[in-house]
């Protein structure tokens, strides 16, 4: 019996694309019977602890240093390079086995973002990062993202209203996020209960908007990261911005409302097969959008149009 590959995965970060590479990790071990590796970043083993379809979680902290001893040990098959940097290179060289690296399509995002010439293809980056597989006979099964929760990741239910939506307020750059009033205005128009789902950092703006609604819970840092999530696998649907959490959302197949500022969906990163209902809210033919593919603590431009000018109307459904 020909023996199992043993392969690494390799992806440092952020969260949302940590999610965005299940789909590989689980068509690895089903469809190939692989022993698969994942090698991370510290901060985000507990995104990755409870995949089934994952054997072995090797981190870093800083530098490849780390763990590049025990890797040699494991005498990998082959190196699947979702990160595709320079560190990455300088691991696979090291490690010395045969890989595939993931395509980043900088020059097309450069020039979509400076010159507004969208050269990108209309393909998503789970297909793109599924194409470093197909070699190894991988097919899409097109069952989606995967996030796993374990019984302690679960909060009391009874806590909260038995139907909710939730709001994920928060964002890793301030270009990405509503303004309060943006998103009071709409809690305003929605009948439901909201819960705000958000980090420590965005506790104080919950706070400023549970004072400007009704029927509003603030849960920003009261909750871990997969507790919150659990919070919005529990929900009726999702408004979000484009987060980490937006990709959560869609592995749990919610209907998501995504709302997007300086970045757009056409960088491939919009929710991924999320409920068929789900929607993408947008201030479309903005000559300045996108504006950066991450984002910025302020508008460039001052007058933040891409958020200040969102329709609030679109929401109405709920």
């Amino acid at each position: 019996m020909q023996k199992p590959l043993k392969i690494l995965v390799v992806r440092f970060s952020s969260i949302g694309d940590i999610v965005l590479t299940s789909p590989v990790v689980r068509m690895l071990k089903k469809q190939l019977n692989a022993q698969v590796h994942f090698l991370t970043k510290s901060a985000y083993v507990s995104i990755l602890k409870n995949n089934p379809y994952i054997d072995s979680i090797y981190q870093i902290d800083n530098s490849i240093n780390e763990v590049i001893a025990n890797l040699k040990k494991e005498n990998y098959d082959y190196v699947i390079d979702l990160h595709h940097n320079f560190r990455t290179q300088i691991l696979k060289f090291r490690l010395g086995v045969p890989s595939r690296s993931f395509n980043k399509l900088n020059v097309e995002k450069f020039m979509l973002n400076t010159f507004k010439m969208n050269s990108l293809p209309e393909i998503h980056i789970v297909d793109r990062y599924l194409a470093t597989v197909t070699n190894l006979g991988v097919k899409n099964d097109n069952e989606g993202l995967d996030f796993f929760l374990s019984a302690a990741d679960k909060v009391e239910l009874s806590l909260f209203p038995k139907e909710y939506i939730s709001f994920v307020i928060g964002g890793q750059h301030s270009t990405k996020i509503l303004p309060n009033n943006k998103i009071i205005s709409i809690i305003k128009k929605i009948e439901k209960p909201v819960l705000l789902i958000g980090a420590s950092k965005d506790a104080i703006r919950g706070e400023q908007i549970i004072d400007q609604t009704e029927n509003t819970i603030n849960t920003c840092g009261k909750y871990s990261l997969l507790q919150s999530a659990f919070l919005i696998q529990q929900a009726q649907s999702v408004i979000t911005h484009d987060t980490g959490m937006m990709h959560i959302a869609a592995a749990f197949k919610k209907k998501i409302y995504s709302v997007w500022g300086n970045t757009v969906p056409a960088f491939g990163m919009y929710p991924y097969k999320a409920d068929v209902n789900s929607k993408i809210i947008e201030v479309k033919d903005l000559n300045c959008r996108p504006c950066s593919k991450i984002g910025y603590d302020k508008c460039p431009k001052g007058h933040f149009k891409c958020m200040q000018e969102i329709d609030e109307n679109l929401f109405l459904s709920e």
